[in-house]
C-alpha cells in the first residue's frame, strides 16, 4: 500500500507538471496551477507572496513528488512489516462498520477527485468541423466563434455549451460531450429560471440581482436581499471582471451608517449608476422544485444542487488535504520537543499556547474577514479560512504528544539511542514519533470531522469561504432563508451527516483496532 501511494504521487506530480508546460487541466493533480493562474494578477503587498503564489502549483508538484519518493524509498529499504502493525490492521478490517465506512470515504475522494470529469460547465470535448475541441481540459478560453456563432453580440463569449449541444444535435459532423453534471457548482447562474420582478410592487422576499446584461447573468452588478419589498441585510456588488469591490448594509430599506465598502476604480457614484446595467427591474433565481434537469431543484443563486453538493465535497476533502498536514506537522513537532526537553523551554510553550488558546475564535475571524479587501478575500479566502484553523487546531495535540514524549523518552531504548550518538531529530522522529503513532493514527478522523463542522459553522455564519466556493453551510443558510424549499435545507443537512456519520465510525474502528487494551466496542 505505501509502495502504491508513493508511486502514484511521483505519477502525479510529474503529470501536473507536464500538463502545465502542455497548457492542459487535468482533473485535481492540476489544482495548484489552476490557482496561480486565478491569482496571479493580485498586487500582493510582498514580492515573497507573490512569488509563492506564482509557484503554487510547481511547489505543490515537489512536494508531492518527495512525500512519494520518500514513501517508496522507505518501503523499499525497511524490513517486512511488523506484525503487530498487521495484526492491528486485521483488527480494523474485522470492524466492518469502520472498515465499510472507510472504503466509502475513499470512493468519495475519489470521486472529488475527477472534478470537471463529473460537474462542470465546459465541454469535455466538442467535435465542430472535424475538428476536435477539449474545452474542459485546456486553459485555452474558446469562443462562440470557434464553433460557428457569427452573431457580433455572441462570437467572442465564452460558449454555452448544454445550448451548443442542442444545436448541433441535428448536425452529423458536429458533438458536444458534456460532463456528468453539466453544471458549475457555484456562478453558473440557470438564465431560465430567472425571472423580473418589481420588489416594491410584489411584496417581493428573497435575492434580487442587478446585472451587466440579461444575456449573461453570470455576471451580476448588484446583489441585494429584500424582505417584503424591502432590502434588508448585506447587498454586494462586483466590477465587470468579476471581482467583488462594494458591500453595505441596510436596514428597514435604509443605509447603515458607515457600513459601505467600496474598492473598486472611479468613484463609487458613478459605479452604482452605471447606465448600462438593467436599471428598471431586479432578477431574482427563486429555489426551484425539482425536474428532470434539476433533481434536487437549485438554489437562490440559480445554481443545480446536485453540482452545488459536489462542490461541497470537493471542498471538504481539499481542505483536509491541507489543514491536516499543517495541524499535524506542528503539533507533532512541538509536542515532541516539550516532552524531550522538559524544562524551561516546555513552560514558555505551554504559556504561549495558553495565550493563544484564550484568543476568542469567532471573533478574530469577523475581524479579518471585514478587515481584509474583497479582492484578496475572494480570491484567497479559502487559504485564509484554513490558516485561521490551522492556527489553532495544532495546540490540542501537542498535549498528548508531549505526554508521550515524557514516557518514552525515560526507556532504555531512548538511552541507548543517546549513548550511540544519535542526535535530537533522530531520537524524535525515528524513535519516539513511531511508539506513539497509534495517538495521531485514532486523532486523524476526529481532527477531520471537526475541520468540516468548524468550515459548515463558518459559512452558514457568513464569515466563512468566498462566494465562489460551494458549501454545505451556506446551502444550509439558503435553505433556511428559503423555507418554501424544504430540499435544499434537507440535501445539505443529509450529506453533512453522512460524511460526519462516516468519519466517526472509521475513527472509532481505528480507535479500538489500535488500542493495546483491545476495548471491543462494538463486539
Amino acid at each position: 500500500m505505501k509502495l502504491g501511494i508513493g508511486i502514484s504521487l511521483i505519477v502525479a506530480s510529474v503529470a501536473s507538471v507536464l500538463a502545465d508546460r502542455a497548457d492542459l487541466k487535468l482533473p485535481t493533480i492540476s489544482w495548484g496551477y489552476n490557482f496561480s493562474r486565478s491569482a496571479g494578477d493580485l498586487n500582493l503587498p510582498f514580492d515573497f507572496l507573490e512569488w509563492l503564489v506564482s509557484k503554487a502549483g510547481f511547489i505543490t508538484a515537489i512536494i508531492l513528488f518527495l512525500v512519494g519518493a520518500w514513501l517508496v524509498l522507505s518501503k523499499l529499504t525497511s524490513g517486512p512489516p511488523n506484525p503487530v502493525t498487521i495484526r492491528k490492521i486485521q483488527r480494523f478490517k474485522a470492524i466492518k462498520r469502520g472498515y465499510y465506512s472507510f472504503l466509502i470515504l475513499v470512493g468519495l475522494a475519489g470521486l472529488a477527485a475527477l472534478d470537471q470529469l463529473i460537474v462542470g460547465k465546459e465541454a469535455l470535448a466538442v467535435k465542430f468541423e472535424g475538428e476536435w475541441h477539449f474545452p474542459a481540459f485546456t486553459t485555452k478560453l474558446e469562443k462562440n466563434k470557434d464553433f460557428g456563432i457569427t452573431d457580433p453580440a455572441q462570437a467572442d463569449l465564452e460558449p454555452n455549451y448544454r445550448e451548443l449541444k442542442k444545436v448541433f444535435a441535428d448536425k452529423a459532423d458536429a458533438s458536444v460531450i458534456l460532463p456528468l453534471r453539466p453544471y458549475n457548482p457555484t456562478q453558473d447562474t440557470i438564465s431560465a429560471l430567472a425571472k423580473e420582478i418589481d420588489p416594491a410592487e410584489s411584496d417581493y422576499s428573497g435575492l434580487g440581482t442587478r446585472l451587466y446584461s440579461p444575456a449573461q447573468p453570470e455576471a451580476p452588478h448588484l446583489r441585494f436581499t429584500y424582505r417584503k419589498g424591502i432590502r434588508q441585510g448585506d447587498a454586494q456588488g462586483w466590477n465587470k471582471e468579476g471581482d467583488r469591490v462594494y458591500k453595505v448594509k441596510y436596514r428597514d430599506g435604509e443605509l447603515v451608517e458607515r457600513s459601505q465598502e467600496w474598492e473598486g476604480e472611479g468613484a463609487l457614484v458613478d459605479f452604482l449608476s452605471n447606465s448600462k446595467v438593467q436599471e428598471e427591474y431586479d432578477v431574482s433565481y427563486p429555489p426551484s422544485e425539482p425536474k428532470m434537469s434539476h433533481l434536487l431543484g437549485t438554489t437562490s443563486q440559480g445554481d443545480d444542487v446536485i453540482a452545488y453538493l459536489y462542490g461541497g465535497l470537493q471542498v471538504n476533502f481539499q481542505a483536509a488535504i491541507i489543514y491536516i498536514p499543517i495541524v499535524y506537522l506542528i503539533g507533532i513537532t512541538v509536542g515532541l520537543l516539550m516532552g524531550y526537553f522538559g524544562g524551561w523551554f516546555d513552560l514558555v510553550v505551554q504559556r504561549i499556547i495558553e495565550i493563544l488558546s484564550n484568543i476568542p475564535f469567532l471573533f478574530l475571524v469577523i475581524i479579518i474577514t471585514l478587515g481584509v479587501p474583497a479582492q484578496y478575500k475572494d480570491r484567497l479566502g479559502f487559504y485564509l479560512i484554513l490558516g485561521i484553523l490551522s492556527i489553532f487546531g495544532w495546540m490540542g495535540m501537542t498535549y498528548l504528544m508531549r505526554t508521550s514524549a515524557l514516557k518514552e523518552k525515560a526507556r532504555d531504548y531512548i538511552a541507548a539511542s543517546r549513548v550511540i550518538g544519535a542526535g535530537v531529530p533522530r531520537i524524535l522522529f525515528r524513535h519516539l514519533l513511531p511508539n506513539s503513532v497509534a495517538i495521531l493514527v485514532t486523532l486523524v478522523p476526529f481532527s477531520i470531522s471537526g475541520l468540516v463542522l468548524s468550515l459548515t459553522a463558518l459559512d452558514y455564519l457568513g464569515f466563512g469561504l468566498p462566494v465562489q466556493y460551494a458549501s454545505w453551510g451556506k446551502l444550509l443558510k439558503d435553505g433556511l432563508s428559503s423555507l418554501s424549499s424544504p430540499l435544499l435545507v434537507t440535501s445539505a443537512f443529509s450529506c453533512l451527516v453522512i460524511m460526519l456519520v462516516l468519519v466517526t465510525f472509521v475513527g472509532e474502528a481505528i480507535r479500538e483496532a489500535f488500542d493495546p487494551k483491545k476495548y471491543t466496542y462494538y463486539r
